[in-house]
């Protein structure tokens, strides 16, 4: 049995999203995000530790930007995002996405 490593609830979301890295900009849809950070299911390489910049496209139609370094990540399938340096705007509509 796992233990479970996330400090915040994390909401299924399937959003779709897009990340810009080192290798460059890339497709992506969001699985489950929550205050601490999300998982983007993308085909894309990353490497932990690596700093991401991701927009998440809200129902609105509006992008939010964040950014977050990778916790971890599984070839093919996608990585794990811990959020760095979220305003308390950016916290408001995260939590939002979860109602």
């Amino acid at each position: 049995m796992t233990e479970e490593r996330r400090s915040e609830k994390r909401v299924t979301s399937y959003l779709p999203a897009r990340w810009d890295s080192l290798s460059g900009i890339h497709e992506a849809r969001l699985e489950d995000i929550s205050l601490s950070g999300c998982f983007v299911n993308t085909p894309g390489q990353q490497e932990i530790g690596e700093t991401v910049s991701l927009e998440i496209e809200l129902p609105s139609g509006a992008w939010l930007p964040l950014k977050g370094v990778v916790a971890s990540h599984q070839p093919g399938i996608g990585f794990a995002l811990r959020f760095i340096d979220l305003t308390e705007e950016e916290k408001s509509v995260i939590k939002q996405i979860g109602e």
